[in-house]
């Protein structure tokens, strides 16, 4: 059976890859800003975007299983979204600093007969650091279109002191623990 990614995420793909999976990738094109607007909660705007994302791909190929994801901090009574310059990532980062935020991911598995979603949740500390600090490792680092403004694969993991998950693969947007069970239950083999 044909595998989807519904993602352009080569982090994504890399996960894909690390447990071995044959897959293509397709760009699902939804708007995430009408869903925003809606005044979901943080999991359940994750969730809903996660399955927008495989519907999308899944009307141009209905054989095949998508997958889809979604990813977004959620910090006090705010959702952060991608900060798209280095000034909103300065801030992003400034305001988190020395407190704690969830990271959440979901995926939605759809297939001709199958559609499951789950939701993982990270919680994060971040360290207390100077605005020289976050200025140098968002130069480096350019987190421009990360949620949180921050890539924990590369140097954002020096921003955190402590980071609690079920399923650290999730961080990197893909929980594969959780990911690989619905794969199992829509029929895919896992190698």
């Amino acid at each position: 059976m044909k595998l989807i990614l519904a993602s352009t995420s080569p982090y994504r793909a890399q996960q894909l890859n690390r447990i071995g999976l044959e897959f293509e990738t397709c760009d699902p094109k939804v708007d995430e800003d009408l869903f925003k607007q809606a005044g979901f909660t943080p999991e359940t705007l994750a969730e809903v975007l996660a399955l927008e994302k495989a519907k999308a791909v899944a009307q141009q190929n209905p054989q095949a299983v998508v997958i889809g994801g979604d990813q977004l901090v959620s910090f006090g009574n705010r959702i952060l979204g991608k900060p798209g310059t280095e000034e909103l990532a300065i801030e992003q980062l400034q305001s988190m600093q020395g407190q704690t935020h969830l990271l959440i991911t979901a995926i939605a598995v759809l297939g001709p007969d199958f559609l499951e979603t789950h939701i993982n949740q990270t919680t994060l500390k971040m360290r207390e650091l100077s605005k020289s600090a976050i200025e140098r490792y968002v130069r480096f680092d350019q987190p421009l279109n990360c949620a949180g403004a921050y890539k924990l694969e590369s140097q954002g993991i020096t921003l955190f002191e402590e980071i609690q998950s079920t399923d650290h693969s999730a961080i990197t947007g893909i929980p594969l623990i959780a990911l690989t069970s619905l794969l199992m239950k829509a029929g895919i083999s896992i190698p």
